[in-house]
């Protein structure tokens, strides 16, 4: 006892490292809206769990490069599609590795694995910001280090033959189709994030059990089976930085603001459609 009082103490417990959400947010059918989190909580920074979220993301984010941009990677340098997992593929892989690591990682940082999910649920009010800056830095680190490893693997030369997984805009389409592609990819994967993981939902329809991770995951392979003749899908700021820093052309530069921009209005809207058309939040009345 005196061992966990002093545990508390130091602030280990203090925070809790993700906004509270499917069935844990209630107790029964008569929902109550979870408080919003703080803008700003400076009391974080001396928690344990605040750290142990945002190494959650950074190894989290680590082992999605890792497996993705190698996949990408193996597609790229086969001489026939036959040979290989084709783009349906690279889709699984990057859906697939949203599953399962969200299914890992939600309980200690809520399982986010991408800056645009940040953002959005920064918006809404499910964390502060100082952990959305936390959580970004972290997965953006997590990125560079999981493509710099496959770097490692592949070697100077194959790795940068074979592009590196880095996110373009593709031949034959403006700068504009691929800003619009990331905006409704990111839209459609954020909206399922608030979706699968709205506690209102889950306490209302409790008969109607819902893995988050599995439409998450699924909404990424979808993502990714319609964009990724367009921009190679980047979805995921951290994924499309990551991967251009360790490639490091030009050609991979020249469209990069297109994978920060787009994704932050996509879940911009996702956040906005949300909270306000689906939830209707702001016209509640507050006791």
């Amino acid at each position: 006892m005196e061992g966990k009082e002093e545990d508390v103490k130091l602030g280990a417990n203090k925070f809790s490292e993700r906004q509270p959400i499917g069935t844990s947010a209630q107790t029964d059918k008569d929902y109550k809206e979870p408080p919003a989190a703080p803008f700003f909580e400076p009391g974080e920074l001396k928690s344990w769990s605040f750290y142990r979220a945002g190494i959650a993301e950074f190894v989290a984010t680590f082992l999605f490069l890792y497996i993705t941009v190698l996949t990408v990677m193996g597609v790229s340098q086969s001489k026939t599609k036959c040979a290989t997992v084709g783009i349906q593929g690279i889709a699984w892989a990057f859906g697939g590795m949203i599953f399962a690591l969200v299914y890992c990682t939600a309980g200690i940082s809520g399982g986010h694995i991408n800056p645009a999910v940040t953002f959005g649920l920064f918006l809404a009010r499910k964390l502060s910001l100082t952990r959305a800056v936390f959580y970004m830095i972290m997965q953006c680190l997590g990125a560079i280090c999981g493509a710099g490893v496959v770097k490692g693997f592949q070697g100077d030369n194959r790795y940068e033959m074979l592009g590196g997984g880095a996110n373009v805009v593709n031949h034959g389409y403006t700068k504009g189709d691929g800003l619009g592609a990331e905006i409704i990819g990111t839209f459609v994967l954020v909206y399922t994030v608030f979706s699968a993981t709205d506690a209102k939902r889950n306490a209302r329809d409790s008969h109607v059990p819902i893995l988050a991770p599995l439409p998450i995951g699924f909404a990424v392979f979808l993502v990714h089976l319609a964009t990724i003749p367009i921009t190679g899908t980047g979805i995921n700021p951290a994924r499309s930085l990551g991967a251009a820093i360790i490639y490091n052309k030009d050609h991979a530069w020249d469209d990069h603001w297109v994978f920060w921009v787009g994704p932050f209005i996509g879940a911009a809207l996702a956040a906005v459609y949300h909270q306000i058309i689906i939830r209707a939040i702001p016209f509640k009345t507050r006791d």
